[in-house]
């Protein structure tokens, strides 16, 4: 127990009076209010006091978080600092109850009643909910066994604050995974953020007891516990509340694990139950019945189809097991086949070449920016294609400009017949812009940073360069018109 140790209001010298008396004999005498001046700055002397002034309020003080997010993986996690909690909602005569409430679950009020039952002093427990109220709690971090956090005391540098919770054996977690597959329910409530009371009585001990929690603070006082980790305790209270599988990783197991655990589990359970389910027997039909003429009812009218495929189930990662990022891939394109097959009658990617399906794959990406997945999918398209990753990216560029025809533009220049090929460039001059110089079925501006190619679809294909440069880039939207297709490029004047 602290003796003058700490100042006042810290440590246990809050109830126990045995010790204020040991404190006492290393302080002063108390000074009487009407003994002692208020001195602030005067007027003609900043630096000088003067008697009788009211001090200016003191600067208020912005706490530094000690927390370190960026460490946080699958059995780590870093929460940020609580707000103050919401008072308790009364419907008394005698007003609201303006107590918070740390929790609304039962299973985050379960936390709290161990907390208060197996605390040995009410009014530690008291100050350590004060504590929790006024946001003295810096951020949170949960790893197997473990809450730390800093707690600001009446000190200047808070303290570091510990509770301990033991973890669960791989027996234990066994007995909780078999009993979370047995219901359907009980997956699907831990995926909603609930904790079901039939999960949590499986006779494995996921909540702790009265004597269960073991507070460690870096405070002189010893106290079971002491204010600090009071504080600590409520406010984690409202991380279980939130998400119970805190609770989980506390016993042991990251979130992630858990569930790649009960997907293997639930799959390889109900494989078991098919191979134990006994064929049904097939009725018998008599061959009078069987060749007797009849007449079939129509078939029923078909669904309409969706307006936009629809995103296919994620597979969960598996040791030795498929690509996940792979799977979701084709997934994703099977889904988006079959929606045009179902709405236009054809399959668009039946007589496609190699690159042009490794086309198609990539600028069915979503997104324009080349994120790490992105990147990747890129490097793997390329490679089988026998192209490389920029090549691939331009020709994504024109696909997007204009399917199969705009990836025909970029890479097979050809010789258009007399017609309208020819009327392009009058056109341009009329529009007040330069004359084009013709190639093929390219049409370049003399400052050769502007070109227009001129599809077999009889469509005009905008592309831009660097002037200098041939390094031409699809741009815009095709049109009939020539000087319609280079809208959107710049003004006349640019061009």
């Amino acid at each position: 127990m602290p003796t003058g140790a700490e100042e006042p209001g810290e440590g246990a010298g809050d109830s126990n009076a045995d010790s204020e008396q040991g404190a006492a004999s290393h302080r002063t005498a108390p000074i009487a209010s009407d003994e002692v001046e208020t001195l602030v700055p005067s007027a003609e002397h900043p630096h000088a006091t003067t008697p009788g002034a009211t001090p200016p309020p003191p600067l208020p003080r912005v706490p530094h978080s000690m927390a370190a997010p960026s460490r946080d993986g699958e059995l780590r996690r870093t929460f940020p600092a609580f707000p103050s909690p919401a008072p308790r909602a009364s419907s008394s005569d005698a007003g609201p109850d303006t107590s918070p409430r740390f929790a609304e679950t039962w299973w985050g009020n379960a936390w709290i009643a161990a907390l208060e039952q197996g605390a040995l002093d009410p009014k530690r427990l008291a100050r350590g909910r004060s504590y929790a109220e006024q946001g003295h709690v810096d951020a949170i971090t949960v790893t197997p066994g473990v809450v730390l956090a800093y707690v600001q005391g009446s000190r200047p540098r808070p303290y570091r604050v510990q509770v301990r919770l033991r973890t669960l054996d791989d027996a234990e977690w066994a007995r909780f995974l078999d009993v979370a597959v047995e219901r359907p329910g009980h997956i699907a409530a831990l995926l909603d953020r609930e904790l079901p009371h039939s999960l949590a009585d499986c006779g494995v001990p996921l909540l702790p007891g009265p004597r269960d929690l073991d507070p460690h603070c870096s405070c002189p006082d010893r106290g079971h516990p002491c204010k600090h980790a009071a504080a600590l305790c409520y406010q984690t209270a409202r991380l279980l509340d939130a998400d119970p599988f805190v609770l989980l990783l506390l016993r042991g197991r990251g979130e992630r694990e858990l569930l790649d655990a009960l997907s293997r589990l639930n799959a390889a359970r109900a494989a078991r139950a098919a191979q134990e389910r006994e064929p049904a027997p097939l009725p018998g039909v008599r061959a009078t019945e069987a060749l007797a003429a009849r007449r079939l009812p129509p078939l029923p009218p078909p669904l309409p189809a969706p307006a936009h495929p629809e995103q296919p189930p994620a597979y969960p990662a598996a040791p030795g097991g498929p690509d996940p990022f792979a799977l979701d891939q084709l997934a994703t394109d099977a889904a988006a086949r079959a929606h045009a097959l179902l709405t236009t009658g054809r399959d668009p990617v039946g007589e496609l070449t190699l690159w042009q399906d490794a086309v198609r794959l990539a600028a069915a990406r979503p997104g324009s920016g080349l994120t790490a997945g992105t990147r990747a999918l890129y490097a793997s398209l390329a490679s089988a294609a026998q192209r490389t990753p920029s090549e691939l990216a331009r020709a994504v560029a024109a696909w997007r400009q204009g399917g199969l025809e705009g990836l025909a533009v970029l890479e097979e220049p050809w010789d258009p017949p007399a017609g309208r090929f020819d009327r392009a460039r009058p056109l341009l001059l009329a529009a007040d812009l330069p004359a084009f110089r013709p190639w093929r079925n390219h049409l370049s501006h003399p400052r050769g940073h502007v070109q227009l190619r001129f599809g077999r679809d009889g469509l005009w294909y905008a592309y831009e360069s660097e002037p200098g440069d041939e390094d031409w880039w699809p741009r815009g939207t095709p049109d009939l018109d020539p000087v319609g297709a280079l809208t959107g490029l710049g003004t006349p004047n640019d061009l």
